[in-house]
């Protein structure tokens, strides 16, 4: 494990911040997290809302949207496995400083991908993924090993519930009402959201370290170096596997239906220009989603914290195989059908995310940081992300976005709830008291 430099002394803001009832912090702590990672959306996400329509790539049978997206993906996932060691062993000094050139430089991207032309914007997408699968990891540590932990995090949760909905219908208002091209908004939605990203970064750096009464409830939390993180792995490889292999498919479900989200809301009878589509889909996801793991905040025994988060993960499962029949049978419209696809991944989604890690760590004693587990699940599941939307132009180029997205509805329904149940019973027996002790 390696040391940890010194901590620097604190700023006036940050001891002012150290000070406030412990629901005031929380507070703070979570709309500064909130407000950073929704506006780093503004750098990924909008250029999905607009539909490249007639343009293919290298004149092939790809269109082009299609090829963005896919450049995207593998440069965002390229980031995922970088990040496992960068943000495994970035320090608290110099998260702020990394977090800003990161962002700058996927803005650099998009002014690229406004004046490239054609196929050439495609080069513009993967660097501009490259950097942008590192942020979440950096701000998750900020945030981990405090008692208020779970708050914090589910509200960070909920900033990519809605930010993707959001930049997007601000991307469609920049073409349809402010006359910005479809190639300049990307670059324009990210421009709109810099300055809010920045000081958010700012209130980020300024909170204190946890304190000792956070230590004691959540476990000291240190960078990861290669041998922690190996030793962490074979510790737990069979209960990791099987949640493993959930978030690839599971990952790869949430980006198709986030990436495709104007083609399935086209397939179900809606216009791509109907104003406020995305929000009034996704905002009851996030609402829900954050009352779920908000419960989580009133737990105080990691252990049982940690089986509600893999009981919601198997409600939301529950969820997506309820509503496909629903919808099957015309009990409900196609609006209601993708709210309830939304809340069946995001409570699945959003707890390996914020809080599985998190209590995973505290429940078994492990040293480290939450952020490597996250950042590993995140690395799989965006292979899984590039992958299938391969498999899908390439293995069923007749489905229909629609079509694709019902059927692998199902799949992700029946086949996720497995891989959760039997994860959740290695983690029921690793962290029974008896077992850690003769494991510590």
């Amino acid at each position: 494990m390696p040391v940890d430099p010194p901590p620097r002394p604190q700023s006036r803001f940050t001891r002012a911040l150290a000070g406030l009832p412990g629901p005031a912090f929380a507070l703070f702590a979570a709309i500064a997290a909130f407000s950073c990672y929704f506006s780093m959306y503004a750098f990924r996400k909008p250029f999905t809302a607009a539909a490249f329509d007639g343009q293919s790539f290298l004149d092939s049978g790809i269109t082009l949207k299609t090829a963005f997206v896919l450049s995207q993906i593998f440069g965002y996932t390229l980031s995922k496995y970088l990040g496992v060691k960068v943000c495994s062993e970035t320090t608290a000094g110099r998260r702020g400083a990394t977090l800003v050139g990161l962002v700058l430089a996927a803005q650099v991207a998009l002014l690229f991908f406004a004046l490239l032309p054609g196929s050439w914007k495609t080069a513009a997408m993967f660097l501009n993924g490259l950097p942008l699968g590192m942020v979440w990891g950096l701000v998750v540590a900020y945030l981990e090993g405090r008692r208020c932990s779970d708050f914090v995090m589910a509200a960070l949760c909920g900033s990519f519930i809605v930010a993707s909905a959001a930049v997007k219908d601000v991307g469609r208002w920049l073409m349809d009402h402010a006359g910005v091209a479809e190639a300049w908004m990307p670059a324009a939605t990210g421009a709109l959201f810099l300055p809010v990203f920045a000081l958010a970064v700012w209130c980020l750096s300024s909170l204190p370290p946890p304190t000792d009464a956070d230590r004691a409830a959540r476990q000291p939390r240190a960078t990861m170096d290669k041998s922690d993180r190996r030793a962490f792995l074979r510790r737990y490889a069979p209960g990791l596997i099987a949640l493993l292999a959930f978030y690839f498919f599971l990952t790869a479900y949430r980006d198709f239906r986030d990436n495709y989200g104007i083609e399935i809301f086209r397939g179900l009878g809606y216009g791509s220009g109907e104003s406020g589509l995305f929000s009034r889909a996704d905002v009851p996801v996030a609402v829900v989603t954050l009352l779920a793991l908000a419960l989580l905040t009133l737990i105080k025994n990691n252990r049982l914290a940690l089986f509600l988060t893999f009981g919601f993960m198997l409600l939301g499962m529950g969820v997506l195989l309820a509503a496909s029949f629903a919808m099957s049978q015309g009990w409900i419209s196609g609006l209601s059908w993708m709210i309830a696809t939304g809340l069946g991944t995001y409570l699945a989604f959003a707890p390996i995310n914020a809080v599985l890690f998190e209590r995973l760590m505290a429940a078994t004693g492990s040293a480290g940081t939450a952020v490597f587990g996250i950042q590993l699940a995140d690395s799989i599941g965006y292979t899984g992300a590039a992958l299938i939307q391969v498999y899908k132009d390439l293995g069923t180029p007749s489905a229909t976005h629609l079509d694709y997205f019902s059927g692998f509805t199902h799949l992700l329904g029946a086949g996720g709830f497995v891989l959760v149940a039997v994860s959740a019973g290695y983690f029921l027996h690793a962290t029974r008291p008896s077992r850690r002790k003769g494991l510590d």
